[in-house]
């Protein structure tokens, strides 16, 4: 399609692209569909993208004249390269989902129906504001969950428990959904960590990215009261590399549990630690390199996580060869993880391993390179707390005072 000129009004006011399914809304600006309903529903705004005014509703009118107009135009150039599209299905009906729920209550035809009511759900935003919007959608569906997470899973029950598990996955629910879910459904977490047991890998993909988003509404109560099942739960996942987003995933949720010390020794007990180190072994993408950072830290604020990394005969090297390597993120955790293990956790083995693998000299840099006023102060508290192990090292010469600078 290039060198074609494409008429303006033809060009989505939001993705500037070729309109494939117009519609107006009663502002009387045309929009492609996706466009506008990602807009309204996904990124939950109340205002017409070009006029500002607030939307009185958030339907839309098919604008069929305008879509024949274009339909007709790529007809005309289709030796340019303008490729042509059929016209746009009709979209689902309030009415047709309600009907799908129901439907999913009756044993014989439930399975058939969630089947179907996934397929609605994945072909667009609307259709998932649709489902999240119907009275007691998502409760009937968090019940199949609970109901199959706490019995014995048959053939039958167990794929409707999986098509339900899917359904709310893509349905990205709101905080305030998530907040009423855990609430009406008090079991729902000791559900999903039975899934995540003893179910698909893309199920365990799935309960492990409806667990992030529900443990992100928890209150401190709810979080310091998680079984350790989860954790070990958890650590399997990451260390199964179901996918990178559920890795990810699985990342974020520790961080989120483990800033309160009983979290930490469930999560080091369950093998976090030794699952972190051989992730940062395969020299993962940048954004991972950091969570993983940033949850290690974390686990080495008590015994048992600090324990665990010196006890890997890669856990030290390969924290040090995160400084000044990944991003700035990743050199202040590792050096914080440094700090916590030279503070409470040094042995004359393990300070001999420190300076042997190098870590004196990646301290000594650190001083050296811009890495935040606090990131220094604790490179240079490691250094001057263990000068006497280390002065054998050249990195420690005068050029790097290991003392503050004491006031005149």
């Amino acid at each position: 399609m290039e060198g074609v000129e494409i008429p303006s009004y033809f060009l989505c006011p939001i993705s500037l692209q070729l309109m494939k399914d117009p519609v107006t809304l009663w502002t009387g600006i045309t929009y492609d569909r996706d466009s506008i309903e990602r807009w309204i529903f996904a990124g939950r705004q109340n205002t017409c993208p070009v006029t500002r005014q607030p939307l009185l509703d958030c339907e839309v009118t098919p604008n069929h004249t305008l879509r024949r107009l274009i339909q007709a135009w790529c007809t005309v150039n289709v030796s340019n390269g303008v490729e042509r599209f059929p016209t746009p299905k009709a979209p689902i009906e309030r009415a047709h989902i309600a009907r799908l729920l129901d439907e999913a209550t009756l044993p014989q035809s439930q399975l058939s129906s969630l089947c179907r009511l996934r397929e609605i759900v994945c072909e667009s935003v609307r259709n998932k504001h649709y489902v999240e919007a119907t009275a007691g959608a998502v409760d009937f569906l968090a019940s199949i969950v609970a109901n199959n997470g706490r019995s014995g899973l048959e053939s039958t029950s167990a794929r409707a428990c999986e098509e339900a598990l899917s359904i709310l996955y893509s349905l990205q629910i709101s905080e305030e959904g998530l907040l009423d879910l855990v609430k009406r459904n008090a079991g729902m977490i000791e559900s999903l960590t039975t899934i995540l047991r003893r179910s698909s890998c893309q199920s365990r993909a799935h309960a492990t990215l409806l667990l992030k988003s529900m443990l992100g509404v928890l209150s401190q109560d709810r979080l310091t009261d998680l079984r350790e099942e989860l954790f070990q739960e958890i650590v399997n996942v990451i260390r199964d590399r179901l996918s990178h987003q559920a890795t990810n995933a699985a990342l974020h949720l520790l961080n989120r549990a483990c800033p309160w010390g009983g979290n930490r020794i469930k999560s080091a007990n369950a093998g976090a630690v030794h699952v972190l180190i051989e992730l940062l072994l395969e020299e993962p993408d940048r954004r991972i390199c950091e969570v993983v950072l940033v949850v290690m830290e974390q686990l080495c604020r008590c015994a048992d996580g600090r324990a665990a990394l010196v006890g890997h005969a890669a856990g030290i090297p390969v924290v040090a060869k995160k400084i000044l390597r990944v991003s700035q993120v990743a050199s202040e955790r590792a050096v914080r993880i440094l700090h916590s293990v030279a503070k409470h956790s040094a042995t004359p083995g393990l300070l001999q391993e420190m300076l042997q693998t190098g870590v004196a000299c990646k301290l000594c840099l650190v001083l050296r390179a811009e890495c935040g006023v606090k990131t220094t102060e604790k490179a240079r508290e490691i250094l001057r707390l263990h000068s006497r192990v280390w002065r054998s090292s050249p990195c420690l010469s005068p050029q790097f005072p290991l003392s503050y600078p004491t006031a005149s």
